[in-house]
């Protein structure tokens, strides 16, 4: 017995011994402002070197040949000064945070957020709490991008408050929000999104393929409880004991305790929680007719892309902070004047000041890198490499999950890459019997397992941000090897799972999702 102990021990020695080297090598890092500012650079220097050489390659769909923009070239260098606004301003998650921020802010400072978690806690039992939080930031995937601004930072509010490190709650959360991207039991924009490029791959070698846009629900609905399980394990036997000699230093006086919730909060929770279930009745009878402005204009769905509905989330995320927020300030005695509510938004600004200033060097290296191409040739080399090995299809779809895994590093688009790849793998396996849904869903795997350990990921440095809320000297390096862990459990037991459901589900008639098929190949 004693031999078995020592064993275990020495492997969660080895494990703590990489995964502080990788936090030592990646706080020796530049602050990430700085290091996305160093990034462009070298992507400037990059594209110059690479666009006098013969890296080039066809692309997939149009057939022309694609070489690396020179990006210190007279033209591209005008145009990078002449944008340099209008690419900051129009950076994806810019918006998104500091919008769904102002009504966070007005809902943490007047008591609600506190008063729901204490509440939360005090129904929801001490070992279910991780697995709980994992859940919910899976859902939250049906909200585009609400996740990375409302579950996480919670994930840290409701660890703390329970006694436990926030750093924890935090990585959880991020795991299910990013990690288990592709893991949701509810449809999201990104289905519809990734079944279009899949369609128009396979039509490339069958015209007459029409695809359902829940061609993968079943699987990813399945794959959640795979996410939470081993995030749950993950949480609780590796990243919290490791986070024990962490100390917390960072600004928590605002941060819940568990205790008593008093009449007067409870009063006004509950009468903000009755204003939310207005919101949400409301929101409901205006979507439910069909000539809803609210409705796609073309197709009359709600959950596209192009629906008025989607294109709303962060709106409604305000909004649904926002006003409950206000209502529970004033009925618990937080805020005595409209004043006090503009100060709750203010407050919530500052604590994005040093995110805007990582967000305006991380949307000009983005920018810089997709317009130089090299993203784009590095994938398409990658898949034609990987077409010409010729391996069986469990092989190719193994080789596909971590293909897109590595590539993940550094393209983050989700579309961009399967746009890409698409025409090269689905058509391949189509030939060798496997059809474009079992193909997109070894993609949805190799896509959502790395997220969460690249910081070219947008919202990598506002995950940053939200640590150092708790332990100031977090940086690059202690997030990645908080994340690491997940990210390669997660593309080992996925990839697996998917392999067994795709074995066993094809021998017993379960599909993919709805309409899909995939075909179990003879040899």
């Amino acid at each position: 017995m004693s031999d078995n102990n020592t064993v275990a021990e020495n492997k969660d020695g080895l494990l703590n011994r990489i995964l502080n080297k990788v936090e030592v090598i990646g706080n020796k890092l530049p602050d990430p402002a700085v290091m996305f500012a160093g990034l462009l650079v070298i992507i400037w220097v990059l594209s110059l070197i690479l666009s006098q050489l013969s890296f080039t390659d066809t692309h997939p769909l149009t057939g022309n040949e694609v070489g690396v923009n020179n990006l210190l070239a007279a033209e591209p260098m005008a145009e990078f000064l002449s944008t340099m606004v209008t690419t900051f301003m129009h950076f994806a998650p810019l918006g998104v945070v500091l919008v769904a921020m102002l009504g966070v802010g007005v809902a943490e400072r007047s008591g609600f957020i506190n008063v729901a978690i204490k509440l939360m806690l005090n129904v929801t039992p001490k070992l279910l709490l991780t697995p709980v939080l994992i859940l919910v930031a899976i859902i939250s995937h049906t909200a585009v991008d609400a996740g990375y601004v409302l579950v996480i930072p919670l994930g840290g509010i409701i660890f703390y408050a329970a006694g436990r490190h926030p750093l924890a709650g935090i990585a959880a959360a991020f795991a299910g929000v990013s990690g288990g991207f592709s893991a949701n039991f509810v449809p999201s924009a990104i289905d519809p999104m990734l079944m279009t490029f899949t369609q128009e791959a396979a039509q490339l070698f069958d015209p007459s393929v029409v695809l359902n846009p829940l061609n993968n629900w079943y699987f990813t609905a399945a794959s959640s409880f795979i996410v939470v399980a081993v995030g749950w394990w993950l949480t609780d036997k590796v990243i919290e004991p490791r986070l024990q000699g962490t100390e917390i230093d960072g600004d928590v006086d605002d941060i819940p305790v568990i205790e008593e919730v008093s009449p007067r909060d409870r009063k006004a929770f509950y009468v903000a929680s009755t204003v939310i279930v207005m919101l949400i009745a409301l929101l409901i009878a205006a979507a439910m007719p069909e000539n809803s402005a609210l409705r796609d204009p073309v197709t009359g769905d709600l959950a596209v892309a192009g629906a008025p509905l989607m294109q709303s989330i962060v709106a409604l995320i305000f909004l649904f902070f926002w006003i409950p927020g206000i209502v529970h300030g004033f009925i618990a005695g937080a805020f005595t004047s409209s004043r006090d509510v503009v100060i709750a938004m203010s407050k919530a600004m500052e604590g994005m000041a040093y995110y805007m200033v990582m967000a305006f060097f991380c949307a000009l290296f983005i920018k810089a890198f997709g317009d130089s191409n090299i993203g784009v040739i590095l994938s398409i080399k990658g898949a034609n490499f990987l077409q010409s090995l010729g391996m069986p299809g469990v092989l190719t779809l193994v080789g596909i999950i971590f293909l897109v895994g590595l590539i993940n590093l550094f393209v983050g688009s989700a579309a961009a890459k399967w746009g890409l790849i698409a025409p090269i793998f689905v058509p391949m396996l189509m030939q060798l019997g496997l059809s474009p849904d079992l193909t997109q869903a070894a993609y949805r795997v190799g896509d959502s397992a790395t997220n969460i350990i690249t910081p070219l990921l947008p919202y990598f440095p506002l995950v940053v941000v939200y640590c150092q809320r708790y332990v100031k000297g977090t940086g690059i390096g202690t997030l990645v090897s908080l994340m690491l862990p997940f990210s390669v459990v997660l593309l080992v037991v996925w990839s697996a799972f998917l392999i067994l459901y795709w074995t066993v589900g094809a021998q017993i008639g379960l599909p993919l999702g709805l309409d899909a098929n995939y075909i179990y190949p003879a040899n």
